[in-house]
């Protein structure tokens, strides 16, 4: 794929293989576990990148050409309806660039979605929507569903993005039902990525649990400084800019290398550097707050839907950077919140809402810039 726009800090999931930051390690760990018939459970923080490393593999020639591909990001779902309504249109979305003959297949194996199969009036081509409410037996649909990758032509790899979503969903049963279909598969392999470590290492590590040892686990960390920093020095000398070492450190250390703070902070200082210049560390003060000043009503309305107990903990999290014995009685003193109880259900609330985050270090705010931004106030 052609990257048209020239800065290559590029933010999102679908990053040109040309402009992907290292992962080499991780790519071919993730890649040989695949192609070895293995599961894989891929867990990390939230921004440092493992949608975006999912994406990569599924662009290496041992995936693409051998494979079926499909990825489904579950962030956004409640129930097993929703998820199913994400993999149904993500399995049409990927056939629908093959051919006719895909299509009517998908939809002779998977009769209960033709209800959102119709021709457009004006162009004549097939279209796919369904909506969660046309979805009237999910477990149907999935087992539909299911029967069509194991029938497919190839072996088929599906990615299923922030996996322990399905624990938060109205229906009490789908991590059996879903580990039920996808123990009998011989000829799909799945990638279960998830940002919440604990509940993920839960579902995959507790015996009590039924995706238990039905998965290689792997972690992400972030990627080591000096990478980085070659990576980033080469990205702007490439297209005529330089930006010093230390600048790329400094920006690296001061989101801790948190790939998609690190490189939203070197995208801006890419767009405030013009031909031939050099981008050193006093551009950064500026650079960060140019983002704070796009992010700010966002901030604002994430502040202002917030109840009075939770703004106090937030503030309290926001101001420690760390926050460490955060129900101990010196804590609640020190920043003058009501009792020990009352904090700790603002803070389940901050969490739930991945607002603020659980770190060996402490708790933290999730995003960066917005803890910045709290600072500032």
């Amino acid at each position: 794929m052609k990257y048209l726009n020239n800065n290559p800090f590029v933010l999102g999931k679908d990053i040109p293989t040309e402009l992907f930051c290292d992962r080499k390690q991780e790519t071919d760990t993730l890649v040989k576990q695949i192609v070895n018939g293995r599961n894989v459970a891929l867990i990390s923080h939230r921004r440092l990148g493992k949608s975006g490393l999912i994406h990569h593999c599924l662009k290496q020639q041992e995936i693409a050409l051998n494979y079926h591909t499909f990825y489904v990001d579950l962030y956004a779902t409640s129930s097993l309806a929703d998820m199913v309504q994400a993999l149904g249109n993500e399995v049409y979305r990927s056939l629908k660039s093959k051919s006719e003959q895909f299509v009517e297949r998908f939809f002779s194996m998977v009769q209960s979605l033709r209800v959102g199969f119709t021709v457009d009036g004006m162009s004549g081509e097939p279209t796919f929507s369904i909506g969660v409410g046309e979805i009237h037996s999910p477990e149907t649909t999935l087992q539909e569903i299911f029967t069509y990758l194991e029938a497919a032509d190839k072996p088929c790899l599906v990615a299923i993005d922030e996996f322990q979503q399905i624990g938060e969903y109205q229906e009490k049963n789908v991590e059996a039902l879903l580990r039920t279909h996808i123990q009998r598969c011989g000829n799909t392999s799945f990638i279960f990525s998830g940002s919440k470590r604990h509940i993920m290492s839960n579902m995959f590590n507790s015996p009590s649990k039924p995706f238990y040892q039905s998965a290689i686990t792997m972690s992400l960390a972030p990627i080591p400084i000096d990478t980085y920093t070659e990576f980033s020095c080469r990205m702007f000398a490439e297209r005529g800019r330089q930006i010093t070492e230390e600048a790329v450190n400094i920006a690296y250390n001061r989101y801790e290398g948190y790939t998609w703070f690190v490189h939203m902070i070197l995208n801006e200082l890419y767009s405030m550097t013009n031909q031939g210049d050099t981008c050193t560390e006093d551009d950064i003060v500026v650079a960060e707050n140019n983002i704070l000043q796009l992010q700010e009503i966002a901030y604002e309305s994430t502040l202002s839907m917030l109840p009075a107990k939770q703004k106090q903990v937030l503030f309290a999290i926001a101001k420690e950077g760390y926050a460490t014995n955060i129900t101990s009685g010196a804590f609640v003193k020190k920043h003058h919140l009501t009792s020990a109880s009352s904090l700790q259900t603002a803070l389940n609330a901050l969490m739930d809402k991945s607002i603020v985050m659980r770190t060996d270090n402490g708790y933290r705010l999730e995003d960066f810039f917005f803890a910045k931004w709290l600072g500032k106030r």
